[in-house]
């Protein structure tokens, strides 16, 4: 038996968190490990590499079929800023890779001259040139803006990249209290309001990422302290108003005071969202100490697994009922990347932090299924929608939605748990 991990909290003091391995469990994490880091950089970086940076006119193209040819030049708004973490991310924390530098200056670039209507909101497609085709309500875009620029700055130690994510982050959160023009409800009048989990979800993992960029850099300690109250805050709302320990899961809509919605679009639960959701939650916890945090998180990841995984052929469901209704989604009973990305580094951090032997199994379960049904054997990288039983609905690796971030973060982040797990475990 291996003993002996420990972590220190960035807050809240000093929390000692013993794991204990078997000879078989260790042999398996380092396995599991050199596999993440081998899929990493010897397939999926290396395909996105190649196929995503735009040589023309910049940025990222994601719109790639199943061996990377080009579908559409249309651009995700979205993956400029998804993209230019992902590769500033990698040049921050493996190694200083120039190339992939450029790779994340070219997507900072495009967005910054394209991307940005006149109201300061940003475009959800553009064309490949950058000339504005759609936009959104939502403030995703300007979401991964933010982290985009945040982690580039942190690269570059570049101060006015800082700023510029800081400026962006306060219009968004801004707009999310206090709803402008630019942000209409979705729903008619006072009918029925409502609103989602994956704003204050995404705001949350935003601003932790940019607390992050901002305490390396001098004089910003002001404002990390005013962004560890809003991630508290953020990580509050969720839990309260959208996590029903009645249904012992996570569901996507409530009105705007929190309560439950009996409807399908109140009863709708995400279960790979919710599992997201769980680690960003467990993340959190473990910095600043927060074991009723730490507590909700797993409860959360507990219910969307048992709602969420699909006992007869495997794998996670899109959608699923909170009652246990048909789900109006014609894709619910698809088997998706993401939602795979999530469960692995969820429930690979639910064993870091309470190393109970089931989120262990867990993580073996999710691995088996995953890597047996989305990697692309022949031309790389992992297709990105199955049918319920496992076979390939569709042939393409990229579009709007699919592109350099959901798989390259889920396999850096598994590997750097994993390598938690086993600094002093040895």
């Amino acid at each position: 038996m291996l003993r002996g991990l420990y972590y220190k909290f960035s807050q809240g003091g000093t929390i000692i968190m013993s794991i204990i391995l078997s000879k078989e469990q260790a042999e398996m994490l380092g396995k599991w490990r050199d596999f993440y880091w081998d899929m990493e950089f010897n397939n999926v970086v290396p395909f996105w590499q190649k196929n995503s940076p735009d040589p023309e006119y910049g940025g990222f193209l994601t719109w790639v079929n199943r061996d990377g040819s080009l579908i559409s030049g249309d651009k995700s708004v979205w993956f400029q800023g998804r993209g230019a973490w992902i590769f500033s991310h990698l040049y921050n924390t493996v190694k200083q890779d120039p190339q992939w530098l450029a790779i994340a200056d070219s997507g900072i670039d495009f967005m910054e001259k394209h991307c940005f209507d006149k109201d300061g909101r940003m475009f959800f497609i553009v064309t490949r040139d950058g000339k504005p085709l759609r936009k959104r309500r939502y403030m995703f875009s300007e979401t991964f803006a933010v982290v985009a620029m945040a982690e580039n700055a942190l690269a570059h130690k570049d101060e006015r990249k800082l700023k510029r994510a800081m400026e962006i982050f306060d219009a968004v959160v801004r707009r999310y209290y206090t709803p402008d023009e630019t942000t209409p409800p979705k729903g008619v009048g006072d009918t029925r309001p409502l609103k989602g989990h994956a704003m204050p979800m995404i705001l949350l993992v935003t601003a932790r990422i940019l607390r992050n960029a901002a305490s390396n850099f001098a004089g910003y300690e002001e404002f990390c302290a005013k962004a560890g109250t809003m991630i508290t805050g953020f990580a509050t709302e969720v839990v309260r108003d959208f996590y029903r320990p009645e249904f012992k899961c996570l569901i996507e809509n409530v009105t705007p005071d929190g309560k439950f919605v009996d409807e399908p679009v109140g009863r709708i639960v995400n279960p790979g969202h919710a599992i997201e959701t769980s680690w960003f939650l467990m993340d959190e916890a473990r910095e600043t100490g927060n074991e009723e945090l730490k507590k909700n998180a797993l409860a959360i990841l507990e219910g969307s697994l048992a709602i969420g995984w699909d006992k007869e052929y495997g794998g996670m469901m899109s959608f699923v009922d909170c009652k246990g209704y048909p789900v109006e989604p014609l894709e619910h009973d698809m088997k998706m990347w993401w939602p795979h990305n999530e469960t692995l580094i969820a429930t690979l951090t639910a064993f870091l932090v309470t190393n109970d032997n089931k989120w262990f199994d867990w993580h073996k379960k999710a691995f088996d299924y995953t890597m047996s049904h989305f990697p692309d054997k022949e031309f790389g990288e992992w297709y990105g929608y199955l049918h319920r039983d496992g076979t390939p609905s569709t042939q393409i690796k990229g579009s709007m939605w699919k592109g350099p971030f959901h798989i390259p973060r889920c396999l850096i982040k598994c590997a750097t748990v994993i390598d938690e797990i086993m600094k002093e475990a040895k």
